[in-house]
């Protein structure tokens, strides 16, 4: 009996994704769309939905990093145990590329839910003797190498794991697409279903588009076009060959290059973006398309800390199935909820202290920012100021913990950690900054917990979702952060947290309103008002936490993406 069995007689979906978050110890993501891909099959396997993940392999994970003494970031391979934590199937497919045959080995992971569901993840391996020397490295490390080796993933991913799914036996009827890197399953399925077998001589094939439309959904998390792939045209003749014509690749996919979120786009029926807003800028940046919005969620009971979860099951007993339920989380004895989270924070204050030998004051609020370093998502900007930020610490002490890697070929990120390094000495007899090195669930679960306030500062319209305040809202954090992104449906001014600026208002304008909001909101509530502050962190989880969960993310997709 093939471990298999029980998911290929009802798995009807398969999701798609380049990177996954399922285990701490299974390294394969490398931020918020893998997180979100791993609550996404948490909720599934809760919710018994029939879908099967596909994913790489990553054997060499993403990145583990490390910080010298000034904060310059230095990048390792993260390795995972593949065999020790899957299991081989006896299956393999083979793809062309650079005209050789690669052969895929798919590993199987199941997880599976304290509810009682279950679901399979195949990984994607192209490791194998057989292969050639540079052929077994594909799927090696997540986003790893050029332009080259990142075409050659989303060949593995897309026309490797539509292959795969074949020969392991499932009878899939809807592709879900998370990001355009698997967008090359659908010409997959194009080449599977002609209208014509003509041959290139007798004149162009003509493809069957509306079938495939029908079975495949998309999901886009990008709002900046730098952030879609466009390989050329050469290099996707030079990988790919003629494994579909170059001119209708043209009309589905972009004249400049092959755009594999406009390719998704063409060949999807159902689109959407992960935020109203998200979905709003999307459309202006593909005009002609129907972009849905569906509001990413997380999945509440991996993120939460326990000693809330056992508060929540004394109000809402059900609440890890369905989170909605934590609209009750108002009537949770004052006392308690404040008890729960020093616990958090003195676990955060610990663990700060043995990462980097910081020690913290529980008595004093802790700003939490953990975010990929990035120009865009401004980790910088609360430090526009540093002669504000030490007047304000003058009468309302605080402290700030970060995190965040920076892309390997981020310069600019990188340059940004040894900023904030500098930043911390400068202010190290004002405000305890503490910067976290190697970011990884691990140390996400312990910010989001023990923090007291959570700080995201991007650049609007680029933030498609986020998805870290979401956890921290779980915990009674209330978000300082700039409208964009799912705070922009979550905001209620002083009840679930503060914007920074006005909706709308210019990026230039922010810190002035950042450090505003911190003197005169966010740090006297915290230190004058304990009762309110209780009562806001309540809100925060009765108003966000039974709201913004993958939960009810799922559902919504199986209500209106894959039942269409």
């Amino acid at each position: 009996m093939s471990p298999l069995d029980p998911f290929r007689a009802h798995s009807r979906i398969a999701y798609l994704t380049m990177e996954i978050a399922l285990d701490p110890l299974i390294r394969t993501y490398a931020g918020g769309l893998g997180v979100l891909a791993g609550d996404t099959a948490r909720s599934c396997a809760d919710l018994r939905l029939p879908i099967v993940f596909v994913t790489l392999a990553s054997r060499q994970g993403y990145l583990r990093q490390e910080l010298g003494p000034d904060g310059i970031q230095i990048d390792h391979p993260d390795p995972w145990d593949l065999e020790g934590r899957t299991i081989p199937l006896d299956a393999a497919v083979a793809v062309r590329i650079e005209g050789r045959l690669v052969w895929i080995r798919p590993w199987l992971h199941i997880h599976t839910s304290s509810l009682g569901g279950a679901v399979p993840t195949i990984f994607l391996d192209t490791h194998l003797a057989v292969n050639e020397p540079k052929d077994r490295v594909i799927t090696d490390r997540l986003y790893g190498g050029d332009a080259t080796m990142r075409l050659k993933q989303e060949v593995i991913l897309g026309i490797g794991g539509e292959r795969m799914l074949r020969a392991l036996g499932f009878e899939i009827e809807t592709y879900h697409l998370n990001e355009g890197h698997a967008a090359l399953l659908p010409l997959s399925l194009l080449r599977r279903y002609p209208r014509s077998s003509a041959r290139p001589s007798e004149g162009p094939v003509s493809y069957d588009l509306d079938s495939v439309r029908e079975c495949c959904v998309f999901t886009t998390h990008t709002p900046v076009e730098a952030g879609h792939d466009l390989f050329p045209y050469e290099l996707v003749k030079q990988v790919m060959g003629e494994f579909f014509e170059l001119d209708q690749l043209h009309h589905l996919a972009g004249p400049d290059g092959l755009n594999m979120t406009r390719l998704a786009l063409n060949l999807s029926d159902w689109v959407n973006g992960v935020a109203v807003r998200h979905a709003e800028t999307t459309r202006k940046m593909f005009p002609g398309y129907r972009i849905h919005a569906i509001t990413n969620g997380v999945h509440a009971s991996t993120w939460v800390h326990p000693l809330f979860d056992e508060l929540f099951q004394q109000v809402a007993p059900e609440w890890a199935h369905d989170p909605d339920m934590l609209f009750r989380a108002d009537r949770l004895p004052d006392a308690r909820v404040w008890a729960a989270h020093e616990e958090a924070k003195a676990a955060l204050i610990d663990e700060t202290r043995e990462r980097v030998g910081l020690t913290l004051h529980s008595d004093r609020p802790i700003l939490a920012f953990a975010r990929r370093m990035t120009g865009y998502k401004r980790p910088d900007l609360l430090f526009s100021d540093l002669d504000r930020l030490r007047s304000i610490a003058s009468r309302y002490p605080f402290q700030i913990v970060m995190a965040g890697k920076a892309h390997p070929n981020d310069r600019d990120g990188k340059a940004m950690i040894k900023l904030i390094h500098a930043h911390a000495r400068e202010l190290a007899k004002s405000v305890p900054i503490a910067f976290l090195p190697a970011y990884d669930m691990n140390v996400a679960k312990f910010l989001v917990s023990g923090a007291d306030v959570w700080l995201n500062t991007p650049v609007p319209p680029m933030e498609a979702s986020g998805t870290s305040g979401m956890k921290a809202a779980l915990n009674g954090l209330p978000n300082l952060s700039v409208l964009d992104g799912w705070w922009s449906e979550a905001c209620e001014e002083g009840v679930t947290g503060w914007s920074i600026g006005e909706d709308g208002s210019p990026a230039s304008e922010h810190a002035r309103n950042l450090y505003d909001k911190l003197e005169t909101a966010v740090l006297p509530l915290w230190f004058n008002d304990r009762p309110r502050w209780v009562w806001l962190m309540k809100q925060c989880i009765a108003r966000i936490g039974s709201r913004f969960h993958s939960q009810r993310m799922m559902r919504r997709y199986a209500a209106e993406a894959y039942l269409r």
